[in-house]
């Protein structure tokens, strides 16, 4: 593998999730807060758009804990766009009042969205559109050979039937997929299973428009691929030997990290791992069909925890915590060996922060993908390599990510010793920190800079994810009237004067 195509030339982009989008609707979507977001974008000479993993979210609401690697987040639905495009009655109206405007109220939300994509399905077979039933048989037989959509609906349907449990609580026919309990389920639940077929149509038509109107404008998509799945997904329940389970479907181990100097007892994920020996057995089919699936959706694809492709930390399910855990060796090359020999040379960015060992280091550089970087890393320790004079052309630099606090909120945190290396090394301790920040890695020799919104906006309380903290995160919303002209020409002027200005075409002809 190589450094993808993208990041031959220098280039810049902005990190944000839909769900922090503008909208009516209590969360942000595919419709018309997405198009003017674009808009700004492109006013500010930017050429990437960062977002987190688009799955459909499960307990706690995070992206990196989907309920399917496959499909689609329904609560990115516009309803905006379903009324343009006669699938909805323009008599519905968004949530009342102003209480979701700052964050994200999700339980208040996805009531909302599931009540008003139930009525978009009565709605279509109401008005007998049979341009859209043409469209979704389309859509379905385009996945035919693919089987994650006949699995994620028939998925969905059960776990609706089951009020909401997790399969590994389901009967145990249909928990351990007997084909005659299949069958059965699919005769009995055929209509619910159409209506998920529906959502996933819905959210794939709305997301392609987006994805090429952005292509459009220049702007590559850059996704997020998690390295594990949840548990109580449809990932887990229909691939049952790839993971590490027993006889009966119970967890034998899971991930996590180990001891470090922030937690004493390490971090217990709870994710199953893999059985990697299987998957190689079958020329790690399933990794191979994720991944060409996620490059259908984005330009470009960030491997997040790459390190445990070359070794993880492997707990007991029953441990009381992670201590308890061992380092064992991943796939290594040989995954990216048949990705490459079925997909291609594909554009993968390593996500290889963390405790980095010489093997993910030896890993990284027989793939040359590129790497990433932190400002907000750089000055807790003497000559960090998070500090720019450290980078090569082949890294992803960021301010901060969506696991950092916002740049301007971490700086007032800290203490004299790294104030005072940040001063040193950047020459400032101005109130706009965020902004240094920001000079700082558009300025560096890394071919790809990236900011997210809140620090191009200045914020403080505004931050996307604290790790560790069970909820209340993944809320954070972008209001309309802070994508301001004169912060796309800040943002505009700097991206040219670092050299990353994206020339259109018949401009450099």
């Amino acid at each position: 593998m190589s450094s993808p195509s993208h990041l031959k030339r220098r280039s810049s982009g902005v990190l944000l999730h839909i769900t922090s989008l503008p909208s009516s609707w209590g969360i942000g979507d595919l419709g018309p807060g997405s198009y003017r977001f674009l808009d700004w974008l492109e006013a500010a000479g930017q050429s990437i758009w960062q977002v987190l993993p688009l799955g459909p979210t499960g307990e706690g609401d995070s992206p990196y804990g989907a309920t399917s690697t496959f499909a689609g987040n329904i609560l990115f639905i516009s309803p905006d766009s379903l009324v343009e495009d006669e699938l909805l009655p323009r008599s519905v109206r968004p949530l009342e009042g102003d209480t979701a405007r700052d964050r994200v109220d999700y339980p208040k939300v996805i009531a909302q969205k599931q009540a008003l994509l139930r009525t978009s399905w009565s709605y279509l077979r109401e008005t007998r559109r049979d341009d859209i039933f043409s469209e979704l048989d389309q859509f379905t037989a385009a996945h035919a050979n693919t089987p994650w959509l006949s699995d994620w609906a028939l998925y969905a349907a059960l776990k609706e039937s089951f009020g909401g449990r997790s399969w590994t609580s389901w009967l145990q026919p249909i928990k351990r997929r007997e084909d005659t309990a299949l069958a059965a389920a699919r005769e009995q639940f055929h209509e619910e299973i159409r209506y998920q077929t529906y959502l996933q149509f819905l959210f794939s038509r709305q997301w392609d428009r987006l994805h090429k109107e952005a292509a459009r404008r220049g702007i590559r998509l850059l996704g997020d691929l998690p390295i594990f799945v949840a548990n109580d997904s449809v990932d887990v329940w229909a691939n049952q030997h790839l993971f590490d389970l027993d006889e009966a479907g119970e967890l034998i181990t899971v991930a996590g990290v180990p001891p470090d100097a922030f937690s004493p007892t390490g971090q217990f994920w709870g994710n199953p791992l893999y059985r990697w020996d299987r998957m190689q057995d079958d020329g790690f089919e399933w990794w191979i069909s994720r991944i060409e699936h996620s490059l259908r959706r984005v330009d470009l694809l960030r491997l997040d925890h790459f390190r445990g492709f070359a070794g993880y930390w492997q707990i007991p399910a029953d441990a009381e915590d992670a201590s308890h855990g061992k380092w064992v060796e991943g796939p290594k090359e040989a995954l990216f060996k048949a990705i490459r020999e079925s997909l291609g040379e594909v554009p993968l960015i390593a996500e290889d922060l963390g405790v980095i060992t010489p093997d993910v280091v030896e890993l990284l550089d027989k793939l040359g993908l590129p790497g990433m970087r932190v400002l907000q890393f750089a000055f807790d320790e003497i000559d960090s390599n998070h500090l720019p004079h450290h980078y090569t052309p082949n890294t992803v630099v960021y301010t901060g990510t969506h696991d950092n606090d916002n740049t301007n909120r971490w700086f007032a945190a800290l203490t004299d010793g790294p104030r005072r290396r940040i001063s040193q090394y950047l020459g400032t301790q101005d109130d706009e920190m965020s902004w240094t920040m920001i000079r700082s890695a558009w300025s560096s020799v890394a071919r790809l800079s990236i900011a997210p919104a809140q620090d191009l906006l200045g914020l403080e309380e505004a931050r996307m994810n604290t790790p560790g903290l069970p909820s209340g995160n993944w809320a954070w919303r972008l209001q309309e009237e802070q994508l301001q002209p004169e912060l796309a020409a800040r943002l505009r002027e700097l991206t040219q004067l670092t050299g990353r200005l994206r020339i259109p075409p018949k401009a450099s002809e």
